[in-house]
């Protein structure tokens, strides 16, 4: 080869791979995927909650002023940019700010209340790990205009009729704490400081840089070697205004009178600035480190912080991938779940392919929930028959010169030790429905 030509050689290029902490969702996940969020879906109609859909992308000034600038989120975790008119953007890194900001943008707010829910993907640059990636979904539900805890109340209800409908109700427990009033933080703050200096020499690194910028944080450490001290640590709950209290109080007999059980953690503070009053998270033991489920709480103060008028809201999100490896884990995923087909139509040879076709959508018509596919492509009957098999499905609806002639399907059962059946077409639907009884078909 000439100089010049091995000059005009096409230059390697490198396979292009998905950004670390951001994964592909593949067709064997989806299903799953779609069984959490249907039964989110169907939750938030029986329980009144509208979807609001907002930007990925926001003005970094948003979560600035509602997390809070000395929070790990905006020092650490955020993918910001600046756009080509210089204006700094920001992914969204969680929800609760970007519906906030829609809701007062759009005139939700005014003189009215709110129920809103919200999914998508979310974004921190933060070190991957199962359950926990860059890109991440959550599901966010957020109630604007009321302040009493019957709403907060229901919020926790919710969320624990979705573990109760998912078969999770009994591997999660609900931990509850109260973070009173602003002014009942500021005096325990102090408290809590001077405490901590007392101990500074237990303090680890990030415990100290804490101790300046936002010291109840500290109390959410999961350093081992401080947990004794944590534990002996001055409780916000001893310090709350009588206004709190009340509010605390009657929340717990709302849940007592439902029959819901919680834990009261004194150091449930969440990493988020704008929580007041309630605060709350589900937690399992069944992930390990990976714990906490869903999180949430009370945040009265954030739209007025965002120049809005006063409004009380209260809210919560859950992770979609913890919540289906937890699902995983359990082992708690039906059948219904896992995308499989219910039945195969098969042509036996080509001359069968437009009748199998047709037979598939009368089968539809009749069936709206049937999970069927038709063989396309060809090939041999035994390529075919392969096929069939490795599609999931649980029967096999054969199509050969017989069958055509008698307006026939041969039943073949793909994940049953049973004997092949032959039906009337005319009959194949109340024959299916009764054979799959038990699954959506039925």
């Amino acid at each position: 080869m000439s100089t010049s030509q091995a000059s005009h050689k096409e230059p390697s290029r490198k396979k292009i791979q998905a950004i670390r902490g951001m994964n592909d969702l593949l067709p064997a996940q989806s299903a799953l995927w779609q069984y959490v969020e249907g039964h989110v879906q169907t939750l938030m109609k029986r329980y009144g909650y509208a979807e609001i859909r907002t930007p990925i992308i926001e003005q970094t000034a948003l979560f600035k002023r509602s997390i809070g600038e000395v929070t790990d989120i905006v020092e650490k975790e955020m993918y910001t940019f600046e756009d080509r008119n210089g204006d700094s953007l920001t992914l969204r890194p969680e929800g609760t700010a970007s519906c906030v900001r829609a809701a007062m943008e759009h005139g939700l707010l005014h003189n009215q209340t709110q129920r809103l829910w919200y999914q998508g993907p979310m974004f921190r640059h933060e070190r991957p790990q199962k359950g926990r990636y860059r890109q991440f979904h959550q599901v966010g539900v957020e109630a604007f205009g009321l302040e009493g805890p019957d709403i907060d109340a229901e919020t926790i209800l919710l969320s624990a009729r979705l573990w109760k409908a998912l078969g999770l109700y009994e591997h999660v427990t609900l931990e509850l704490n109260s973070l009173g009033s602003s002014q009942a933080r500021a005096a325990y703050r102090d408290t809590l400081v001077a405490y901590f200096e007392q101990h500074y020499a237990l303090l680890d690194e990030d415990s100290r840089r804490r101790l300046i910028s936002n010291p109840m944080r500290i109390l959410d450490s999961k350093n081992p070697a401080m947990a004794e001290m944590l534990d002996a640590a001055p409780r916000l709950m001893d310090h709350l205004d009588d206004a709190s209290h009340a509010h605390f109080e009657q929340l717990c007999a709302m849940l007592d009178a439902a029959g819901i059980g919680y834990v009261i953690n004194p150091r449930l503070v969440r990493g988020l600035d704008y929580y007041g009053r309630t605060v709350f998270e589900w937690t399992t033991t069944a992930l390990g480190s990976q714990g906490t489920v869903c999180a949430g709480g009370r945040y009265d103060g954030l739209v007025e912080q965002l120049g809005g008028k006063p409004t009380p809201a209260v809210g919560f999100a859950l992770g979609i991938e913890r919540l289906v490896l937890l699902l995983e884990t359990l082992e708690l995923v039906p059948d219904t779940a896992r995308g499989e087909l219910d039945v195969y139509l098969l042509p036996m040879d080509d001359s069968a392919n437009a009748a199998a076709l047709l037979l598939g959508e009368r089968l539809r018509e009749a069936l709206p929930a049937l999970r069927a596919q038709v063989h396309c492509g060809g090939g041999s009957f035994k390529s075919r028959m392969k096929k069939a098999d490795r599609s999931g499905a649980r029967l096999a609806l054969l199509l050969g010169e017989d069958e055509l002639a008698e307006r026939s399907v041969t039943l073949k059962f793909l994940r049953e030790e049973r004997e092949q059946q032959r039906h009337r077409q005319a009959e194949l639907a109340e024959t299916l429905t009764s054979l799959l009884e038990g699954d959506p078909v039925a």
